[in-house]
C-alpha cells in the first residue's frame, strides 16, 4: 500500500479523548511465536500527537524504580481499548520533566468536574431543610 492511501483511512473512533496529565490503562496485543494475548499498560500521558491517522501518544510509568516510557499509535491494529483511569490537571502539552522526578513529585492533581460537584452541593443543600423540618415536627 502507498502512504497517501493510509493517510485518506477513517481514524478509529472508539478511542476516548485523551489529554496529557491524564492515567490511563492500555490494552494492547502482545505476539509470542503462534500466540497472542493483551497486555495492560497503565501510567501516565506525557504527550499528545494528533495527526488524523499518525495520530499517537506517550504513556510513562514507573516499574521497580526504571521509568519506562511507551508509544502507542491510536489506529494500530494491535491497540484493543484505552480506558481513563484519571483526568489530570497540568498547564502543558509535554510532560517530559516527569522524567527527572521520583516517588511523590511525579504525583498530579486531578482534574475537578465543576458540573458534578455543583450536583452533589446542590443535591445536599436540597435533603438539609427537609431533615430539619421533620426533625422538628417530631418535638
Amino acid at each position: 500500500m502507498e502512504i497517501e492511501s493510509l493517510i485518506d483511512l477513517e481514524p478509529k473512533t472508539n478511542i476516548p479523548e485523551i489529554s496529557p496529565g491524564d492515567t490511563v490503562k492500555v490494552s494492547f496485543k502482545i505476539k509470542e511465536r503462534d500466540r497472542e494475548r493483551i497486555q495492560v499498560f497503565q501510567g501516565v500521558v506525557t504527550g499528545v500527537s494528533n495527526g488524523k491517522i499518525r495520530s499517537n501518544f506517550t504513556v510513562r510509568r514507573v516499574t521497580y524504580g526504571i521509568g519506562v516510557e511507551r508509544t502507542f499509535f491510536i489506529n494500530s491494529p494491535l491497540l484493543e481499548k484505552v480506558e481513563i483511569a484519571r483526568r489530570g490537571s497540568v498547564r502543558r502539552a509535554r510532560l517530559y520533566y516527569l522524567r527527572g522526578l521520583s516517588g511523590k513529585a511525579t504525583r498530579i492533581k486531578e482534574k475537578r468536574d465543576l458540573a458534578k460537584s455543583t450536583t452533589e452541593t446542590t443535591a445536599a443543600v436540597e435533603d438539609a431543610p427537609v431533615a430539619v423540618a421533620e426533625s422538628e415536627q417530631e418535638t
